[in-house]
């Protein structure tokens, strides 16, 4: 009898992701998705990020693997330093530059591998990536973590070096004419990043590297797989955009899971998700305000003050997660009973989901964007830095599931009578329509990643094409 014919091995892809929370967290949760469609992945990491990692490891163990490297010293970045949550502002962009060093030791892990690396998979601040998959003679994907609006307007910035003229301020604004809808955004609202390397802020070497991220992703890539969906951001995924070469966008999104029961999503919470959900309770549907800016942010005093202020003014129930941040003394006694603060990392995902719910504040960083979506939740958009304002523009005046909470950005201290106003309007009858619209728009992202669903289809469509490669 002939001999049953040797099945051929997965195909193997190795995954970069950057070491920041809201960077690595929706890389790893593609990863799983990958994974659960028969391919072999090998993500790279540093010591001090595999217990990121650890989730996926456990429930894909055959299929993912762990590969670490020691993390680049930088003279200028603390030692020990390997995650973005322990980077000031203006470090930010000598980590990209040092994360990019990790380049030769990778190289040199591939061409020592038993079987090829057909494709690379990298965040889209680890360009870097795209050149070493051409030369392995892999395929160079770009993950972006942000939506397809806010990736065409950082790749536009840093290719076409829009300036600002000298006798400008802040305000001056900077038009994107070959994006659909022709968006503009004022200076202060692009980049921090962008206008340091502008101003001549940063360090030569250090602002080079940045850019050539960006334009590797470009002229090197093959595509960008987005952790976005066609309901959201259809207008940027029907025609190829000028503002990103051209190049093929698979949107799969949204890769997050539909819940995070033990709230450990992202780092060990402050509050257990089974006591928050227990608090929520006694709240009416859709009455408390959950507030968070991220894991990045931290509000100033005086910001933190405003807001306290009007959370206290306004009557809502809240849940407020102030992460590295204070409140002001006495606040939470004063607010006992319908306000509860949580100081460290929350179950937001958990949160977003309990029927009392009913509005999120939020810096507009895209996966809590997504994860307010997928669970109906409408949104207070507080932008402060990065993609932000890109996210907020989308959400109010496109999507029309935000309203604007605040502009100013990051430092920026709010009237706090205003914001008052802001939340209570919200969850009183002015804001039963956009509640709504919440709804049929989280019902969207659910079908989406369905069989059937375009996100489904994108997904499956890049797995066949990565089959191809071998």
């Amino acid at each position: 009898m002939e001999a049953a014919p040797t099945p051929a091995p997965a195909p193997h892809v190795l995954v970069v992701p950057f070491p920041a929370q809201g960077h690595a967290l929706p890389l790893l949760d593609f990863v799983a998705l990958l994974a659960t469609r028969g391919l072999r992945l090998s993500v790279v990491t540093t010591p001090a990020n595999l217990q990121l990692l650890s989730p996926l490891l456990a429930a894909h163990p055959a299929a993912v693997h762990a590969v670490t490297f020691l993390f680049p010293s930088h003279p200028a970045l603390p030692p020990g330093l390997e995650n973005t949550k322990g980077c000031g502002p203006g470090q930010f962009p000598t980590f990209i530059h040092a994360f990019a060093k990790l380049r030769e030791p990778i190289l040199a892990w591939v061409r020592a591998q038993p079987d090829p690396v057909v494709a690379v998979v990298a965040d889209f601040f680890c360009g870097w990536t795209q050149p070493l998959a051409r030369e392995i003679g892999a395929a160079g994907i770009v993950f972006s973590p942000s939506g397809a609006l806010g990736t065409a307007v950082m790749h536009s910035i840093f290719r076409r070096l829009v300036r600002r003229p000298a006798d400008s301020d802040d305000g001056f604004t900077v038009a994107f004419p070959a994006i659909p809808g022709e968006p503009s955004f004022q200076w202060r609202e692009l980049l921090m990043m962008y206008a340091n390397y502008m101003a001549g802020k940063l360090e030569e070497q250090v602002g080079e590297s940045v850019r050539q991220n960006f334009l590797w992703n470009l002229q090197e890539s093959w595509g960008f797989v987005s952790n976005t969906f066609k309901a959201l951001e259809g207008r940027y995924l029907d025609q190829p955009l000028e503002d990103l070469a051209l190049k093929r966008v698979w949107a799969v999104g949204p890769v997050a899971p539909d819940t995070d029961a033990a709230g450990v999503r992202g780092g060990e919470a402050a509050v257990g998700a089974a006591d928050l959900m227990a608090w929520l309770d006694a709240f009416p549907e859709g009455s408390v305000v959950y507030v968070c800016f991220g894991s990045q942010a931290v509000l100033t005093p005086a910001v933190a003050a405003a807001l306290a202020e009007a959370l206290e003014r306004s009557a809502v129930p809240f849940v407020w997660a102030v992460g590295g941040g204070v409140v002001p003394d006495g606040f939470e006694a004063r607010v006992a009973g319908r306000g509860l603060v949580v100081r460290g990392w929350a179950p937001q995902v958990a949160a977003l989901r309990h029927a009392a719910v009913g509005w999120f504040m939020t810096h507009c960083g895209w996966n809590s964007t997504l994860e307010a979506v997928a669970a109906g939740v409408p949104m207070l958009a507080w932008p402060m830095t990065g993609d932000q304002f890109f996210d907020a523009r989308l959400l109010v005046d496109e999507a029309r599931v935000a309203v604007r909470a605040c502009a100013g950005g990051i430092g920026f201290v709010p009237d706090a009578g205003e914001l008052a106003s802001v939340l209570a309007d919200a969850t009183g009858e002015k804001g039963r329509d956009m509640r709504a619209r919440a709804k049929e728009l989280a019902a969207e992202a659910a079908r989406a990643v369905k069989e059937g669903g375009s996100s489904y289809a994108d997904l499956e469509g890049l797995v066949q094409e990565i089959r191809k490669l071998r």
